[in-house]
């Protein structure tokens, strides 16, 4: 699918139009499509043949012209000439957090700074404190953002890494010879960043050649990397790597397991094997040179007297332990009875899924910066089948998404309420995603918060604070009486901005405290809260929403 690539255009381009000074209404409208791109479920190029771009939500005619020029040519006549009005180093220095467009242009125009290196170089030579704006505050943020970027380096996002996997374990599995196909690695284990995509593909060693000249023919591998018998790493346009290995059928299960990890989760299961008189590698499990189990990773997990976890819990925090009493809660109670058959590694320990989703408590319509109505957000949760549903739009400190001034929230509750009381089998909640100020008040006065049903309390400003304020504005948000949930505590953006580091077990507690939930965003930009986060928030008692 080219949906990422496009994605990255338009937001390229929504980037360098702020730098150069273009209208923020079209800025924003390219940072829409760009959204719109990366969460869509179908192929663009699909979509396209159909004539149906226009009905992707903020595709008008114009982009959707441009999504079919990248589709003919492999490019965007006027998207060139906007990037060559800026110096791609100029670029780099905007994902720098505290940056941003007007300060890069700021840099770029007043101090010739063109690239992240020279930014940092005149910072340590004290060049910039001359500059209107730049404070030495501003200047030292700046300098510990860049190392925070740095550390970043060579990682992409899980959205961004999951549907490239999909596309090549697709391509995989349509390869004569191919038997069985799947990612592994960190992204198989649902971190956060992905260093690169490993897949494992079962066929017989005399179809390898075959598979490994397939890898390196594909449309989107633009080097290889190195090719051997069994293994071909190829970097993709977007520069992620990937790495295909063979492996007979009778060792995939092995193989996904040891492919998987983690490093720490692998480490102890072989000491485990060990300590049974066994030897685990990605080949197998063996007893001397007897291959005791190998085809599946239940099997193998089963043979050394351990349930087979899901992979997103396999990071060496105590799930050895548990897998051992899973497994033998689920052995048979006679000793000459026969052993248990493996159970899935999904179905040992059931993690939520999608279907597991009864309800949306976050969720912004047109009023602010959705893409629909009310009536249509209504409309797809009863579709999908929620018993309830909040509308949450922005408030009025946030202006560049619309958000509500107190005159137009009152009107958008009874708004709501009309839509609540014409539906049927469904709870539709009036309700505002309020911004959480500096200081720890809220956006609204509290006789106003408390005509909503629900609120959701967010921080989107003021997120280099110290972590002493910042435990203390969410602490005292926390202790708001009219707030539901507090969105998104940390106000982070995966790789491209810190965010607030308030002390997380202080605002969880407080959580507790005042029986306020703690809100999960797992929109892949966010991420937030972390998951040692939501450990600690169960752990301390932070109530589930079922119990509002």
């Amino acid at each position: 699918m080219k949906n990422l690539e496009i994605a990255a255009m338009f937001e390229r381009t929504a980037e360098v139009m702020s730098v150069i000074g273009e209208n923020s209404f079209r800025v924003l409208a390219y940072k829409k499509i760009a959204r719109a791109l990366e969460d869509l479920p179908h192929d663009v190029a699909e979509i396209a043949k159909t004539g149906g771009l226009e009905d992707i939500p903020g595709i008008g005619a114009s982009s959707a012209e441009k999504i079919r020029e990248y589709l003919r040519t492999g490019t965007i006549t006027e998207f060139q000439s906007i990037w060559s009005q800026v110096p791609a180093g100029v670029m780099e220095m905007i994902k720098i957090p505290s940056v941003g467009a007007k300060t890069a242009a700021l840099l770029w125009h007043h101090a010739g700074i063109q690239s992240v290196q020279e930014l940092k170089d005149a910072i340590d030579a004290g060049k910039l404190t001359d500059i209107p704006s730049l404070g030495q505050k501003k200047l030292d943020k700046i300098k510990l953002n860049i190392s925070f970027l740095s550390q970043s380096s060579g990682r992409v996002r899980i959205g961004r890494a999951l549907p490239l996997a999909l596309e090549w374990v697709g391509f995989l599995r349509s390869l004569p010879g191919v038997e069985r196909a799947e990612y592994g690695g960190s992204l198989r284990r649902g971190k956060e960043t992905i260093g690169d995509i490993d897949i494992a593909v079962a066929a017989d060693e005399a179809h390898a050649p075959a598979i490994a000249k397939a890898v390196a023919s594909h449309h989107l591998t633009s080097e290889v990397i190195g090719s051997g018998d069994t293994k071909t790493s190829v970097r993709t346009a977007a520069g992620i790597q990937v790495d295909v290995r063979v492996v007979p059928l009778e060792s995939f299960g092995a193989a996904m397991q040891y492919f998987t990890g983690s490093l720490a989760h692998n480490v102890r299961l072989r000491t485990f094997a060990v300590a049974k008189g066994l030897k685990l590698n990605e080949w197998g499990v063996y007893q001397g040179d007897k291959m005791l189990a190998g085809k599946s990773e239940e099997e193998v997990y089963a043979t050394l007297g351990l349930a087979c976890l899901p992979p997103e819990m396999r990071e060496d925090h105590g799930e050895i332990e548990l897998a051992q009493k899973l497994f033998s809660e689920s052995a048979p109670a006679k000793p000459k009875a026969k052993s248990p058959a493996p159970v899935s590694c999904a179905a040992t320990y059931p993690l939520i899924e999608i279907a597991d989703i009864r309800g949306d408590l976050h969720t912004h319509t047109v009023a602010s910066d959705g893409s629909h109505s009310i009536e249509e957000m209504v409309a797809e949760a009863k579709r999908r089948g929620y018993q309830y549903i909040a509308i949450t739009d922005h408030s009025k400190s946030q202006f560049q998404a619309n958000g509500l001034k107190s005159d137009r929230l009152l009107q958008h509750i009874e708004a709501i309420h009309v839509v609540a009381r014409e539906v049927k089998n469904i709870l539709v909640l009036a309700g505002s995603e309020v911004d959480i100020l500096a200081d720890g008040s809220l956006d609204y006065e509290d006789d106003l918060l408390a005509k909503l049903d629900w609120v959701v309390a967010s921080p989107h400003a003021a997120l280099t604070q110290e972590s002493d304020a910042a435990t203390d504005r969410l602490v005292r948000a926390a202790a708001n009486p009219h707030v539901c949930v507090i969105g998104h505590p940390t106000g982070r953006l995966v790789m491209s901005r810190r965010g607030l580091e308030p002390d997380m077990k202080k605002v969880i507690f407080a959580a507790a405290r005042n029986g306020i939930a703690l809100e999960i965003n797992s929109n892949n930009h966010r991420l937030d809260l972390r998951d040692s986060h939501a450990k600690l928030a169960v752990d301390a008692g932070v109530p589930p929403l079922h119990q509002y």
